[in-house]
């Protein structure tokens, strides 16, 4: 009877693991498909992180060496909007909020970096532009020309979820300790 049992809980885990796997490998794609906005959120949080923190200079303020860049982001949509890989993803239309976790430094007191950003990923390494105002062109003026509309209006109303935020901020702290 215990030997009729295992041979039966192995067939259910070959079962699944092979139901598993067509799903993964399908040639329709669709699991790909399915994750393509989770991983494009990855790879936009990844990508901010891995700058230099020497370039978040914030009002002449150089951030120690061992300083983190830690970052929450939103992503609002991306082009190709019919993409089904992210390898085909082009252009990602997002918000981020970013801060430098400085040994010991508080969440409060941190250098940070915020608001509507577009990341190329067309170039190697990925560009990053962020919404600025300029002397003759106001903030929301300058949002407009960069973000397609569909896209413009979310970033005029949203940012980082209560989540999301909560999230950046157990990771700064993680990061600043």
């Amino acid at each position: 009877m215990r030997d009729r049992s295992r041979y039966l809980w192995a067939a259910v885990i070959l079962a699944v693991s092979a139901g598993a796997a067509a799903l993964i490998h399908s040639d329709d794609g669709r699991a790909e498909a399915a994750g393509v906005p989770a991983r494009i959120e990855a790879r936009m949080r990844s990508t901010l992180e891995q700058s230099d923190p020497g370039q978040h200079n914030h009002s002449g303020h150089q951030p120690a060496a061992s300083a983190a860049v830690i970052c929450g982001v939103r992503v609002y949509g991306y082009e190709p909007a019919q993409a089904t890989t992210v390898a085909e993803v082009r252009t990602v239309y997002g918000f981020h909020l970013c801060g430098v976790a400085e040994p010991g430094s508080p969440w409060d007191v941190a250098v940070k970096l915020a608001g509507p950003v577009i990341l190329d990923l067309s170039t190697d390494p990925p560009g990053i532009r962020v919404v600025e105002a300029t002397e003759d062109v106001r903030f929301v003026d300058r949002l407009r020309q960069m973000f397609p509309e569909r896209y413009a209006e979310m970033a005029l109303k949203e940012g980082l979820t209560q989540s999301e935020m909560a999230d950046l901020r157990r990771r700064y702290a993680a990061a600043a300790r």
